[in-house]
């Protein structure tokens, strides 16, 4: 039975959702309309969660999945009093007020029109493209139960916390959510609630044109406790499905509520003309006397509906809030090293003395992959970085991207504090699984072959859009892969990933330069990184060794994207006859070019370019020392696409690269035939 202040307030969030995507011309009022029961009775009775305080480490999480129903969420935050929080402090403001939604889908607006991570606090991660949002709800629960299992002490469970998940049937039909459940029902993530919008209306018309499976058998073959609500308007049948995930210890829930899109609306409720566009003044005023409210009124919130949530969400997460503060506190007292851990961790710092582990390699000609050295020193970072945890999608014996170290141990229900994450084949679901563990401050990572870097692509330009600092370890990075042929070897991955705004694309040219790239990954706060490594052997540099010809620049120009690593300069110019620029496997290609050409009197600088990103960011002031625009013969090498390495070659430039797919065949018959050869880089800096 609803009572007559909650369908006050379910009403308020009906209305301000109307009225809002109507003032913007654009939008989707249909689900929120539907949905307002379901938000009103999480926020307002059933989540852990302070308006006062809304980054609480351990407060509960929730993720509206199908992001287009963003006005649920911003009427939510609105009622519910949020605060604003800017750099981690109060802004002084609230996160939603009601100027902000008079302005949906506005600029500067702080209701954009799908929740944006970062931009307005309550929004937990950016969500739109369907299915990420419950993916990244799955490492949100494992991270939960990780904070749980390395922090909780004497049985308190101070760091524990659940996560909702909105979603509909969009989510349900992209693959990424089955990959995510697959693996929530596998770990047995039982602090995980997903609640299904199951209202039978897509954008084309009923779902009915393409989608008829039985989502709830489908999930209970995943290992979920299913739950099924008839109307999505009854309240207590809502209490009696989350009264079961209250229950359920061994398994994630999923929540089956049937709802009507655009519930109210005379003409368009049940219909997908709610869906993605205004209802229209006309409709909207019907809807409003058909739900008992004032046909004319626009932006109404009655202070009776403030008063529920202050008396709900307000009132209890307040109470919530200071009891785990005193925990907190308590356990401080008791656990001050653990304690002072936990807080870095929060607050996005290093540990001291996070780095000493991670020694410079010695020169070796015949060297090692930087896969291997990507192994060693990533187990040398995450030893002394103990929130770092990761795993690879079935592929860690080859990324080498286990951690391998005492204690390290497997993540699972029972070993929650376990630091290497098995994924399985799931690359769609791993990358944003990965994305969920950042949200909550867990330094996390994934790792694949580089060609299978396009299917975590969505997952990948998330990361990018939220700040997010997540490594994707990306291996078997060229031809070099060899003989598994086109299929794998990827050729046009590094032109796409470098494409991607605020993402780091990191490829090293020795074990020196994989030391610095987890370095820079260890400080940066804002950035995801790509580090993309070889299969094949790469000889470890000699580095700033007096008094040796062949000695390079030290490895810390990484940091700038690219750098001199061996210079030659004409005595009578000042400046080198030609540049020689590469990244990776194909630098010391280059550095053998560079003697060629020295004993047929040219001058040759050779420029390592790990991060053509990093470079970008550089002042113009270094760019031009470290590629002179004086100097217009340049040779760029690289066992990928041309496209990036333009801007850097200019008109003069040649490009030594694939033009086309590969071919299977052992890796040095493949850079034979394609000509990515230092004899072909002497011939291209002759002009031959």
């Amino acid at each position: 039975m609803t009572t007559l202040a909650e369908n006050l307030a379910i009403n308020t969030i009906r209305t301000l959702s109307m009225d809002a995507v109507q003032a913007a011309n654009s939008g989707h009022p249909g689900t929120p309309m539907a949905l307002a029961p379901v938000g009103y009775l999480l926020f307002n009775e059933r989540m852990k969660y302070d308006p006062a305080h809304p980054h609480w480490a351990a407060r509960d999480r929730f993720v509206l999945s199908c992001g287009h129903a963003s006005m649920l969420l911003y009427s939510l935050l609105h009622l519910s009093g949020v605060e604003q929080l800017k750099d981690g402090v109060p802004a002084g403001e609230k996160a939603v007020p009601i100027e902000h939604i008079k302005r949906f889908r506005q600029m500067d607006s702080r209701c954009p029109g799908h929740p944006e991570f970062g931009h307005t606090t309550g929004v937990e991660v950016t969500t739109g493209p369907l299915g990420q949002g419950v993916a990244m709800s799955v490492g949100m629960a494992v991270g939960s139960l990780w904070l749980g299992g390395k922090y909780d002490r004497g049985g308190k469970k101070t760091m524990d916390f659940n996560v909702y998940a909105l979603c509909g049937d969009g989510d349900m039909m992209e693959g990424v959510s089955s990959e995510a459940a697959s693996l929530a029902g596998h770990l047995k993530l039982a602090n995980l609630c997903w609640i299904y919008d199951d209202n039978e209306i897509t954008i084309e018309g009923d779902t009915s044109l393409a989608f008829s499976e039985e989502v709830g058998r489908r999930f209970e073959a995943y290992g979920w406790n299913v739950q099924r609500v008839a109307d999505a308007n009854d309240l207590d049948a809502l209490r009696k499905a989350l009264d079961s995930f209250d229950a359920e210890k061994e398994r994630p829930t999923m929540i089956i509520v049937k709802s009507v899109i655009g519930y109210g609306s005379p003409n368009k409720a049940g219909s997908h003309d709610a869906h993605g566009s205004p209802l229209g003044e006309e409709e909207i005023r019907l809807t409003k006397k058909n739900l008992g409210w004032d046909e004319n009124a626009k932006f109404f919130v009655p202070s009776e509906a403030y008063e529920i949530f202050a008396q709900g969400i307000g009132a209890r997460g307040a109470k919530q809030y200071a009891q785990w503060e005193a925990e907190m506190k308590a356990f401080g007292e008791e656990f001050p090293a653990e304690a002072t851990e936990l807080q870095k961790l929060l607050n996005g710092e290093l540990p001291d003395g996070w780095d000493e582990k991670m020694a410079r390699w010695p020169a070796d000609a015949k060297g090692t992959a930087t896969r291997n050295s990507s192994g060693k020193v990533l187990n040398q970072l995450a030893e002394k970085l103990p929130w770092m945890i990761g795993g690879s999608a079935d592929l860690a014996p080859s990324n080498k991207s286990n951690l391998t170290f005492a204690g390290a141990g497997d993540f699972s229900v029972e070993t929650p504090a376990g630091r290497n994450f098995h994924f399985g084949i799931r690359e769609f679901a791993m990358a944003a699984v990965t994305n969920g563990l950042a949200t909550i401050g867990i330094r996390s990572y994934c790792a694949t072959f580089f060609v299978f870097a396009d299917y975590l692509r969505a997952a990948a330009r998330l990361s990018c859009i939220m700040e997010l600092p997540v490594l994707y370890i990306l291996t078997h990075d060229s031809i070099g892969v060899g003989e598994d042929g086109p299929t794998h070897q990827p050729v046009e991955h590094l032109a796409s990933l470098r494409a991607m705004p605020n993402m780091v694309v990191m490829r090293p040219a020795d074990a020196n330069e994989v030391r610095q790239a987890y370095k820079f990954f260890a400080n940066e706060k804002r950035r995801p990184m790509c580090l993309v490594l070889t299969r094949q052997d790469l000889p470890t540099l000699p580095r700033c060794e007096e008094g040796n010809p062949d000695s390079c620049e030290c490895a810390i120009g990484l940091w700038k994207g690219a750098y001199i690593l061996r210079d030659s300069l004409n005595p009578a110019t000042g400046l080198p006859d030609v540049i020689l620029m590469a990244s990776g496997s194909e630098v010391h290609l280059c550095l053998s070019a560079q003697k060629t050409l020295a004993a047929d009197g040219i001058f040759a600088r050779v420029v390592s370019c790990p991060s053509l990103d990093l470079f970008a960011d550089q002042p113009e002031e270094y760019r031009e020392s470290v590629m002179p625009k004086a100097c217009r013969r340049r040779v760029a090498v690289e066992a990928g696409v041309e496209q990036g390495w333009c801007t850097y070659l200019g008109l003069d430039g040649k490009f030594i690269g694939m033009r086309g797919f590969g071919a299977s065949a052992p890796f040095n018959q493949l850079y034979e035939h394609f000509g990515i050869t230092a004899e072909n880089v002497v011939k291209k800096a002759k002009g031959e």
